[in-house]
């Protein structure tokens, strides 16, 4: 598995965007498709809200990839 850090420069990013941003996805479209689907786990669970607000410490899970926020 592919192990990524995000830092985060401000308070939180929403999920869908953290997706587009590192270009695991190819549209915010895409991203919110992946999301309801079910296909991405936030902190070890799977979770469907697609602006879900990630805040440093968090853990993302999605397509082979672990994203830290830091």
């Amino acid at each position: 598995m592919q192990e990524l850090d995000f830092n985060l420069d401000k308070e939180f990013i929403e999920l869908n965007k953290l997706l587009k941003i590192l270009a695991l996805v190819e549209s915010g479209g895409q991203a919110n498709a992946i999301i309801s689907e079910g296909h991405v786990r936030y902190n070890g669970e799977v979770d469907t809200r697609k602006r879900l607000k990630l805040r440093k410490g968090d853990l993302v899970e999605f397509d082979e990839t672990r994203i830290r926020i830091s």
